[in-house]
């Protein structure tokens, strides 16, 4: 697929190129005749116009110099575009030259007819060999099929020159069945060419129809040997032109759908050659059937319901009419469903229902354990659509990603959306053996998303929990060994030591008093830094603060320990708060206060405290502010973890007039 280019580098691409530049400038003014033709055709009278109003070189003209020039500003497909942009002149050149010789005609200027009429037939066969024998031998990659196509393009060429020269030296015609008022002379013409010219005339014409024919058949051989994609990108020219050369065959009465899908031919390329893979073939020819289907079935019933209708209800068609409309109407839906159904069974096999393929992807998810989910439903979703490979990234901190099978260099991407947040990314490689692979169905696509986003939810909040209990036990296991540590290293020693002294000073106490009494003075010493052990320990359990004074008196004792001046400020009801909330706020402000003390050399600092849905700390001080490389240490960390334990969140920025500001929000429900 050709992706867009800016317009910048169109123009410098093309300023770089003077042929191609000048080549799509001609395209643009062979538009411009094919118009001007077209104009002074209508303005003719009726026995000077040219055969058909609309005719396939009316369509080239206008079509295929338009797109031709466009796919060769793009860079895509060289030889296609080359082919496109000359045919389309020649049917310009046709178009024009045939008008002009009419106009011409018409005004007596018969000797200056006779100079246009040439160029007619120039413009006529390089524009058909070019379009309809060339361009379809070397699409879509610009190649031939094989080598053995060469003596075909050989024989288009010599074509193109018997055709050429015949036009230059086409002797005069007789006045027998000639199509115009009078005979146009032509100054070049060879008389002794008279009797072998009709023969000649219809052989050339007889042989474009045959090697349009061949050029048709190459994109059929094309398509049986191609490999998905290019089945794919080959499907949609082979499709306009087998209509066209129907159209062709049939004779002058389908000339003017001949035209119409002539036109249709370039719209095709550009499908393919650049967004061959969303506008799928596939999905085409499906909708193309159901349209049919529909059209037919409907009309049936209710031609069907109005004529039994009419006949039972004699003399009232408006009730014959109405009751028609009904049953149209009332078989109208289940019977697109039914259409689809069987189109998509037809095209895709048993892999095109999107119920069996969700029926697939709900089975798998309920049997496999959450571990094996996403490789599961990923082999599912791999089969369903035939691709080579299929991925699932879970938009996670660890950015898991599932892969079964081959992706290839250009995978399609499709988002992976539940409740409305992005959770992750579904990959699709490309199409695989089957001749229409759904891979770009996007009905079936719609369908597969909604499963693969839950099970990838399902993961995220599985690896959230898993996370979320290593945390919590790790957190309990650090504090069991501080704990642990803190008895064992300093209460138990203390405590053996007191008991040492204690049984020392009973011994010395009727021998020696005053060594007892020195004893007994260092036993309460120690008795006192036990104390003050214990008092660590509590305090880091839960600062007694808060027992003693709530929350908004704790943080208030900690705003008066020192400089600069700190103000608290208060708003909901603080007493009844979630113990971790209380907690976690209280050490947030604490460790913001810890920071502005150290670091900020701030002159004043505000603490505020608000209660609402949730718990909001804010710690604003008007100091120097972050440092420009700003890295996170240990204490802004901590602040961050403390919120996240709730589910909540911490926001340290700078502060509107200067300073810090760090905003925790505490869910209250969560804590």
């Amino acid at each position: 697929m050709i992706p867009p280019r800016p317009a910048p580098t169109i123009v410098r691409d093309l300023l770089d190129s003077p042929l191609r530049l000048t080549v799509i400038a001609l395209s643009f003014v062979a538009f411009g005749l094919t118009v001007a033709g077209i104009l002074i055709t209508e303005s003719l009278p009726p026995e000077w116009a040219p055969g058909p109003r609309f005719a396939p070189d009316h369509s080239v003209g206008l079509a295929f110099t338009l797109v031709g020039a466009f796919l060769l500003a793009h860079r895509a497909r060289p030889a296609t575009a080359w082919l496109m942009c000359f045919g389309g002149m020649g049917g310009a050149l046709n178009v024009f030259c045939t008008a002009m010789m009419g106009r011409s005609g018409a005004d007596g200027a018969l000797v200056v007819a006779g100079y246009y009429r040439p160029f007619t037939g120039v413009g006529w066969i390089v524009g058909g060999m070019l379009l309809a024998t060339l361009l379809p031998l070397y699409s879509p990659d610009g190649r031939l099929p094989s080598k053995r196509w060469r003596p075909v393009v050989v024989a288009a060429y010599a074509l193109i020159a018997v055709e050429i020269v015949r036009a230059i030296v086409r002797p005069t015609p007789t006045p027998q069945n000639y199509p115009l008022p009078q005979i146009i002379p032509n100054p070049l013409a060879i008389e002794a060419l008279a009797p072998y010219h009709a023969s000649l005339q219809q052989a050339i014409v007889s042989m474009t129809m045959v090697f349009a024919v061949l050029a048709m058949l190459s994109l059929v051989l094309r398509l049986r040997r191609a490999d998905p994609m290019t089945r794919r990108q080959i499907a949609w020219p082979l499709t306009a032109f087998a209509i066209y050369i129907a159209c062709m065959l049939a004779g002058e009465d389908w000339m003017f759908a001949a035209a119409v899908w002539t036109g249709m031919i370039p719209v095709a390329i550009a499908f393919s050659v650049l967004r061959y893979r969303l506008y799928g073939i596939d999905t085409v020819i499906s909708r193309a059937f159901v349209a049919a289907g529909l059209i037919a079935a409907v009309s049936v019933v209710y031609f069907g319901a109005g004529a039994i209708a009419g006949f039972a209800l004699s003399g009232y068609d408006r009730v014959g009419g109405l009751v028609a409309a009904l049953f149209a109407g009332v078989f109208f839906h289940p019977l697109r469903h039914m259409l689809r159904r069987w189109v998509d069974r037809l095209m895709y096999g048993t892999h095109g229902d999107p119920k069996a393929l969700a029926a697939r992807l709900s089975r798998e998810v309920g049997q496999t354990e959450p571990a094996n989910a996403l490789a599961a439903i990923a082999a599912v979703v791999r089969d369903g659509l035939s691709v080579t490979g299929v991925a699932v990234e879970v938009r996670d901190p660890g950015t898991r990603r599932v892969e079964v099978g081959l992706l290839g260099p250009a995978p399609r991407v499709v988002p992976l959306v539940w409740h409305g947040e992005p959770v992750g990314r579904l990959l699709l490689g490309s199409p695989g053996p089957r001749r229409f692979a759904a891979a770009h169905n996007d009905r079936l696509i719609a369908v597969v998303t909604p499963y693969v986003a839950d099970v990838v939810h399902a993961v995220r909040m599985t690896a959230d929990l898993q996370r979320s209990r290593e945390r919590i036990l790790t957190a309990r296991e650090e504090e069991r060994r501080r704990l642990r540590r803190d008895l064992h290293d300093g209460l138990g020693h203390a405590l053996t030591d007191m008991a040492m002294s204690i049984n020392m000073a009973r011994i010395s106490l009727r021998s020696a008093p005053a060594s007892a009494d020195r004893l007994l003075a260092e036993l309460r010493g120690g008795m006192d830094t036990v104390g003050q052990e214990i008092r660590e320990l509590v305090y880091g359990l839960r600062p007694p603060t808060l027992d003693e004074l709530g929350l908004a008196g704790a943080v208030r004792a900690l705003a008066a320990e020192g400089e600069p001046r700190v103000a608290v400020e208060t708003e909901g009801d603080l007493s009844d708060l979630p113990a971790a909330a209380e907690v976690a706020a209280y050490r947030i402000a604490q460790e913001g206060l810890t920071n502005i003390r150290k670091h900020a050399g701030a002159r004043s600092a505000v603490v505020s405290l608000r209660r609402g849905d949730s718990l909001v700390v804010r710690v604003q001080d008007d100091g120097h502010g972050l440092p420009a490389g700003p890295r996170s240490g240990i204490g802004m960390i901590s602040m961050r973890e403390r919120a996240a334990e709730l589910g909540g969140t911490c926001v340290i920025g700078p502060a509107p007039g200067g300073g810090t500001v760090v905003e925790a929000v505490l869910p209250i429900s969560a804590a």
